[in-house]
């Protein structure tokens, strides 16, 4: 069992969790031994069930320590399936979670949730501010998981977490595909998977960057001019992507833009091999920027691709309609290159627990 502690009041319990350190700055619901037990109840798992370790500190994530950050986070038992799925995910040794909280680069893992889980554990946001405030589930479940990351994995800024300013997707990071309103095939079934699963898929990203483009209906290059637009926004040479390479990245397309390259006939897969092509750039035009990091003894017109594969980019729609679409560069580094990871949602277990709404 986790340890105990115990305070005369609610709110000085809230500050001794903030001076232990084991809160993300803001205030936290306090994990009452009530409320934790609700949340496995919730889970259909037994509470000492182990789903492995996280780093750096190589903390044992059980159901109910993954349970206390989910009460802290403020997220409902409805959200739980979808926490631990995130969980398992950043645990994958292919995440390099240790390497990733130790890293100095500002990544965060961004949670993105499609299947039914999106309705059936939220509703998770899918449209316009999915990324901002205004959403519950979003913010609790990306909350729910940094905690963990803390408490669990023993991060704390300066000492284990060594990024050097970070930024706010490290609070939460969070937000589900708008499969309703897509022109292609969910992300997960372009994984893979069926139609009716639900699942997580983690990845390591900086902050979202706004992309703006305004599209042209008469303009037959319309589709090429918003591609190069976003690979310009994915792989700027002030980027890991472009500089350290063989990484990943994310496109988060509005509807608006999303529809440009539909009905240019491009399916994800066209638009990912046509993105890989256009993120690349000569060795003349690295070493100008890269310092320490330029390629030496190559051909100056020698061109390296940011990505070696195509599915190397990963492509959502979600956002409201507009002139902006995101992209999320990522950190590129790691025994594995911070790899995304997508993780089943297991809500077969999951038990509703009523009077908790």
């Amino acid at each position: 069992m986790t340890e105990q502690l115990s305070a005369p009041t609610e709110a000085d319990a809230v500050e001794a969790l903030h001076a232990l350190g084991c809160t993300d700055g803001l205030p936290v619901i306090v994990p009452t031994a009530e409320r934790v037990e609700r949340m496995v109840l919730a889970s259909g798992q037994d509470a000492d069930l182990v789903l492995g370790t996280m780093g750096p500190g190589n903390g044992v994530a059980s159901i109910e320590k993954i349970a206390t950050a989910a009460v802290m986070a403020g997220c409902l038992p409805d959200y739980f399936p979808v926490v631990l799925a995130a969980v398992k995910a950043v645990i994958d040794e292919r995440f390099d979670l240790t390497e990733m909280q130790g890293t100095t680069h500002c990544t965060a893992p961004l949670v993105i949730v499609n299947g039914p889980a999106r309705h059936s554990c939220g509703p998770i946001a899918a449209r316009y501010g999915a990324l901002g405030p205004g959403h519950r589930a979003n913010a609790t479940i990306g909350r729910a998981l940094r905690l963990a990351m803390i408490n669990v994995g023993g991060a704390r800024p300066g000492e284990s977490d060594m990024a050097l300013l970070g930024h706010p997707g490290k609070f939460t990071y969070c937000l589900a595909e708008d499969e309703e309103n897509s022109p292609f095939e969910p992300l997960h079934m372009s994984l893979g998977f069926d139609a009716d699963d639900s699942t997580v898929t983690i990845i390591g990203a900086e902050a979202p960057q706004s992309v703006i483009y305004s599209g042209n209906a008469d303009d037959p290059l319309d589709h090429q001019r918003l591609l190069k637009v976003l690979a310009v926004g994915l792989t700027g040479l002030a980027s890991n992507n472009a500089i350290l390479r063989a990484g990943q990245a994310v496109v988060v397309l509005n509807p608006d833009h999303a529809a440009i390259l539909h009905n240019a006939g491009l399916t994800r897969a066209d638009i990912q091999a046509q993105l890989r092509e256009l993120c690349s750039h000569t060795v003349a035009e690295i070493s100008e920027v890269a310092g320490s990091f330029s390629p030496s003894g190559k051909d100056a017109d020698k061109r390296f691709y940011a990505f070696d594969e195509a599915t190397d980019i990963i492509v959502i729609m979600a956002g409201g309609s507009g002139l902006y679409s995101m992209v999320m560069p990522t950190w590129c580094a790691g025994k594995h290159k911070n790899r995304a990871v997508t993780v089943q949602v297991d809500v077969d277990q999951f038990c509703e627990i009523p009077g908790l709404q």
